[in-house]
């Protein structure tokens, strides 16, 4: 028990590193996942054009303005508030407000409602789920044959929502609240495509359809596409917080992770129990051993290892209790030469770092081995 009192607490998420694509609510996102004991590299793969500067934007609201829509559908807090924010800068806030008391004002959520309750409006009905699904339902159920709706966009695609309101008969007019574009600064997202190849981070989380969109484009443009597509599908896993942002991975065949409810907190609880749950535990030596991305877990106590380290246990716990060549052992180290010393100064090292040297195990003119436990050890050197 006293061992266990002295052991350093460490998050669900210790030893992994988690790439964060957002460029709205990193901040918070990276918090979140730091506050669970992940690494986490921040690469924004869109940006976001000021309102104010958005002609598209202040031509939808004039038309608005002018001609009364039925319905009005919020479907973000920062985009309803950045709307009226930018109609006051433009002078037509007051215009805009008094046009919206006179319609149907339906709000996707509470965040939402709360948005429109700070601007002095009252919503018609919000979905219990905070469901674009709900919202379709009820319009569909009143029937929308003849009916002007505006739908306040926010920078990613609805599928099937628009499509289905205009096949109902409905003149559907688009709000386009705030513009994606891609990043100014490309520095941190080709560092991401860097790490995500080589397997530098355990998960890439998506909070938005254009920054899944942008950071597979950049791939392509740089010719790391299938690359990136083949680390997705195997050893990185893609998060993303709903199926709508889901959607641009989806285009390319990769099979995604997403929380039952699409909010930052929900899909830092599911990278929690997936990136551990992805792990196997091996026992070795007397100890549990589970190597995550940049740390090592010895009997449930986090140990930090260095790359090349890491590099050797990879390739170690690939076949474990096989014994595996010194040759092969210096092919997995990165950026060395052909001098196999090399690999036993960094076995000597990553030894050092595990804190139990009896874990791995040195056969004489052959290499090295993870020293399984003899109960275990058949079932993973079998044939």
């Amino acid at each position: 028990m006293d061992d266990e009192q002295q052991r350093p607490e460490h998050g669900p998420l210790a030893g992994f590193t988690v790439g964060v694509t957002a460029a709205r609510r990193a901040d918070e996102l990276g918090a979140l996942l730091q506050r669970r004991g992940a690494a986490v590299l921040h690469a924004p793969a869109i940006r976001i054009v000021p309102l104010a500067d958005d002609s598209e934007l202040l031509a939808a609201t004039k038309q608005l303005i002018d001609q009364a829509p039925d319905v009005v559908v919020a479907t973000t807090a920062i985009g309803f508030r950045g709307w009226v924010e930018a109609a006051d800068g433009w002078g037509l806030g007051d215009a805009l407000l008094e046009r919206l008391r006179a319609v149907e004002l339906l709000a996707r959520g509470p965040k939402v409602k709360g948005a429109v309750r700070a601007a002095g409006l009252t919503e018609e009905w919000s979905p219990a789920s905070e469901s674009m699904a709900e919202v379709l339902d009820r319009l569909l159920e009143q029937g929308v044959d003849g009916r002007r709706i505006a739908v306040q966009l926010h920078g990613e695609p609805l599928p099937g929502f628009v499509e289905s309101l205009k096949a109902g008969g409905a003149e559907v007019v688009g709000v386009p609240v705030y513009r994606w574009l891609p990043p100014e600064d490309l520095g941190p997202v080709d560092r991401l495509l860097d790490a995500a190849v080589s397997r530098g981070v355990d998960a890439v989380t998506f909070t938005s359809a254009p920054a899944a969109a942008s950071l597979l484009s950049r791939a392509e443009e740089r010719g790391l596409l299938p690359e990136l597509l083949a680390a997705f599908g195997h050893d990185v896993l893609p998060a993303c917080v709903g199926p709508v942002t889901a959607v641009p991975l989806q285009g390319h065949g990769v099979d995604t992770v997403q929380p039952e409810r699409f909010r930052l907190g929900p899909l830092v609880q599911l990278l929690c129990r997936e990136l551990p749950g992805r792990v196997r535990a091996l026992p070795v030596a007397g100890h549990r051993l589970e190597i995550r991305g940049h740390a090592v877990l010895v009997d449930g106590e986090l140990r930090t290892v260095p790359p090349a380290g890491m590099s050797l246990l990879r390739a170690l716990s690939r076949r474990p209790g096989w014994v595996v060549p010194r040759a092969e052992l210096l092919r997995a180290l990165p950026g060395t030469g052909r001098d196999e010393h090399a690999v036993e100064t960094a076995m000597a090292r990553l030894r050092t770092s595990l804190g139990a040297p009896k874990l791995i195990q040195t056969v004489v003119k052959r290499g090295y081995r993870l020293a399984l436990d003899p109960a275990t050890d058949a079932k993973y050197t079998d044939g």
